[in-house]
């Protein structure tokens, strides 16, 4: 499974301080100078050195003025905000620092004074986020699927009934959360008709429902579903802004008034208030302009490339069943895979990362597939392979 983490570590790349996996990279590890526009097979979406950020804010800045927020009140956030409800469907969205604060917050004002949250196993708000639901929240996370991407409807309601007639002392159902898609479990995403099927449920039995959907673009591209369809079977949705939105921090809550309303004092309760959000609040909305098609249009060009280079004798790319942007590159013995990333960087301006010891290297596609076509990145494959002989 993919540790999102590590994947520069083992790639070889860990060593670039000012690495950016969409622009900037060198084989030496080092950045270059000039920078060097190119195809990163690494990365869900841009993420900027400090200076490429500057340029880059300067450039929205003239096409047209950012506005100052103060607070998270007004400017750039407030813009950001009713777009994201805009997007999504609902009623209200709040800045956030973290989305570890967006996730921990919405399962603590959904779940009210009942202390249980059902979660993913392999998700980022049980396996990531330091136990805060429990030390800082009082809200005893209850993991369901292990080592799966998504738990069922039969399997949540089993773990219910166990939970309610098993003990002794009952202390409540709160929330439901579910992360989709599912980083460590290679990007896959939850499949819709289960996600019916439990929203269904809970608005039955009463129970909220939260989605982490930090990726949620990611999802939506490879599932054909739309952002505000997925959105609109949960009460509330966190969407992280630099995954692939370009900002250097920050996540936007989205959901009804009421439950909104709260964030604010519970985000300066718990230190998370900063006094001006407006660069990243600008950098997301600039990037959420034809985030849709660009996404559609990068995930169809994957599917058609893969085809292709599956034609290659050295290379074997396998897919992830139900699977985004990620799928598992396995290069020939025949292949030296660190001249091929050196080969493929400086020839074609093709960032792959290094093969592990067994040839297997994960591919990330994202926007930046866009920039090269299918014939000119497997014309630059089949050359950099016949020079990379062992």
């Amino acid at each position: 499974m993919f540790n999102r983490r590590d994947f520069l570590r083992i790639s070889g790349l860990s060593v670039a301080p000012a690495l950016s996996p969409l622009r900037g990279f060198s084989t030496e590890g080092k950045s270059e100078a000039p920078k060097k526009e190119g195809l990163y097979f690494m990365g869900d979406g841009p993420m900027y050195s400090p200076e490429e950020f500057l340029e880059k804010l300067q450039q929205i800045n003239k096409d047209k003025p950012v506005v100052k927020d103060f607070y998270g009140k007004g400017g750039s956030v407030e813009q950001l905000l009713k777009k994201f409800c805009e997007i999504t469907g609902k009623e209200s969205a709040i800045y956030m620092p973290t989305g570890t604060l967006a996730n921990q917050l919405a399962i603590a004002v959904l779940s009210g004074e009942n202390t249980k949250a059902f979660v993913q196993e392999t998700s980022h708000v049980y396996r990531d986020e330091a136990d805060s639901a429990q030390s800082v929240f009082n809200k005893r996370l209850i993991p369901l699927a292990a080592g799966k991407a998504y738990f069922t409807l039969e399997e949540l309601q089993k773990s219910i009934e166990e939970h309610t007639q098993g003990e002794a002392f009952k202390s409540g159902i709160g929330a439901i959360s579910i992360e989709n898609p599912v980083r460590r479990n290679d990007g896959q995403f939850v499949p819709l008709a289960e996600i019916k099927k439990i929203s269904a449920f809970c608005r039955e039995k009463g129970y909220k429902l939260h989605l982490d959907g930090a990726r949620i673009y990611l999802a939506s591209a490879f599932s054909g579903i739309s952002v505000s369809e997925y959105a609109s079977f949960f009460d509330t949705v966190y969407i992280s802004l630099y995954k692939y939105l370009g900002a250097s921090g920050g996540a936007v809550l989205c959901g009804p008034k009421d439950v909104i309303d709260k964030m604010e004092h519970l985000v300066k309760v718990h230190g998370g208030v900063v006094f001006s959000n407006w660069a990243n609040a600008a950098m997301a909305l600039h990037h959420l302009t034809g985030i849709e098609d660009r996404f559609k249009n990068f995930a169809a060009q994957s599917e058609q490339l893969f085809k292709k280079l599956n034609e290659l004798p050295e290379i074997k790319i396998t897919g992830i069943e139900g699977g985004t942007n990620i799928s598992i590159l396995k290069l020939a013995e025949t292949v030296n895979s660190k001249k091929l990333s050196e080969i493929l960087w400086q020839k074609y301006s093709i960032a792959l990362p290094v093969a592990k010891p067994d040839g297997i290297v994960k591919l990330m596609v994202n926007d930046s597939l866009l920039t090269q076509s299918s014939e000119q990145i497997v014309a630059a494959f089949k050359d950099a392979l016949g020079l990379s002989k062992v």
